[in-house]
């Protein structure tokens, strides 16, 4: 068998570990620029996420369901797009077309939302705009996974996050500044997201390097059903799918609650966007952090604890009317969630699984929990329409007390989970 048919049945983290001892920079240059790539994107995509909940709600005159299906939208339409792109960048070993195609799909949309007047166009535009995000993110957190060092996964995605946060953080402050500029000017907020997404397409496509998985076999190439397969029968991979799912389904999103913030009366509708970069900055400050907490704890366990922040969310939500204490709490609250969550969930999907199928494996957990989440804007902004805010807040918080202890039991967080490259 060649060296690189052997390489590929490795697990992805042990494929550095002749390299893991060698002095160098502790994250890749490519990481970096995946990274800046990631920032100068979410700078367009958070602008523009950051003031459509207003859109719709104010000038649109829309009820907050529609805000939860446009959310649903934005996280979890894009379910066979995933795994297809997974699928198509593992059968070919090459990760960065995919994820460019990925990106440009994206950066294209931003200009069409100038031309759309209604929910539905502007649905329509966001859902096309997902499919960019449903391409590219597997290819591209593979090609993370590829550049990093075994033993220090968990801070690669982390130092990933990091970046992508901080255009999280930009984005929302770039929204408000043009809106305050020109109240009301939501073309100008999309002429300067599409400008951002193209200079991050030009540093993927000029800067970053491929990094290729080991060549397929012309002769045995898998099928779709078996890259699958083979993902999902890797040990504990399945558990962690079933865990993410669960969870995700009873995660009420950030714009949901920032739009409850401003019905109570709590956040003008000026401010509104940097509730956005509010929660962006800390989910920054923290991402690094959590990914070493993982690396070093166990990263099944600062997953699992990463939704604790949920539960105060809700019960700060459910005991106060609202106020700027309760506002601050929660950007805090949120940004900790998703810096012990994102990018070391990604992190420990990328350890349990092998090249073959690494971008695979992580498009089925993209999948996984976009639909969960999908799920859960929808239910969430429903049953607000319905029963009130505080009928919403109460399901959720019971349901994810319960979903807890049966995630803990998926991930056996009481267990040390040793190396696959040991059991293996």
């Amino acid at each position: 068998m060649s060296r690189s048919a052997n390489r590929g049945l490795q697990p992805a983290h042990a494929r550095a570990t002749a390299t893991a001892g060698r002095p160098g920079p502790r994250v890749s240059r490519n990481v970096v620029l995946l990274g800046l790539t990631s920032c100068l994107t979410d700078i367009s995509s958070e602008a523009v996420t950051a003031v459509l909940p207003l859109y719709v709600m104010l000038a649109l005159r829309m009820t907050p369901m529609y805000v939860g299906f446009l959310d649903g939208i934005q996280h979890g339409a894009t379910a066979l797009i995933r795994i297809a792109a997974g699928l198509v960048a593992d059968s070919r070993g090459r990760h960065k077309p995919i994820a460019f195609i990925g990106y440009a799909t994206s950066a294209l949309c931003k200009l069409g939302l100038l031309l759309a007047g209604a929910w539905t166009s502007l649905a329509t535009i966001v859902l096309l705009g997902r499919h960019g995000k449903g391409i590219r993110t597997a290819p591209r957190d593979a090609l993370v996974a590829l550049s990093s060092a075994p033993h220090r996964l968990g801070e690669s995605f982390g130092v990933h996050r990091a970046l992508d946060t901080l255009g999280a953080l930009i984005g929302p402050a770039m929204a408000f500044a043009v809106l305050a500029a020109a109240p009301g000017a939501y073309d100008a907020v999309f002429v300067a997201s599409f400008a951002a997404a193209l200079l991050g397409l030009a540093i993927l496509g000029l800067l970053v390097e491929e990094r290729r998985g080991p060549a397929p076999d012309p002769a045995r190439l898998p099928v779709a059903r078996r890259h699958i397969r083979d993902a999902l029968a890797r040990p504990r991979f399945g558990r962690l799918v079933m865990a993410g799912g669960l969870l995700g389904v009873l995660t009420a999103s950030d714009p949901l609650v920032y739009l409850l913030l401003q019905q109570r009366g709590t956040v003008p509708a000026t401010v509104f966007p940097l509730l956005f970069a509010g929660t962006a900055s800390v989910y920054m400050l923290l991402a690094v952090p959590a990914g070493r907490a993982g690396d070093r704890w166990g990263r099944h366990r600062v997953f699992l604890a990463g939704h604790a922040p949920i539960l105060l969310l809700y019960g700060a939500l459910l005991r106060t009317g609202g106020g700027t204490a309760t506002v601050l709490a929660c950007m805090a609250l949120l940004g900790a969630y998703y810096a012990a969550t994102d990018g070391v969930l990604a992190a420990l999907a990328s350890s349990l699984l092998r090249e073959t199928h690494l971008t695979t494996g992580i498009a089925i957990v993209g999948t996984t929990t976009g639909l969960a989440r999908l799920l859960a804007s929808s239910l969430f902004g429903t049953i607000w329409t319905w029963y009130g805010q505080t009928t919403a807040l109460a399901i959720f918080s019971i349901g994810l007390m319960a979903a807890l202890p049966l995630a803990a039991r998926l991930l056996a967080v009481w267990r040390p989970w040793t190396p696959l490259a040991v059991t293996d």
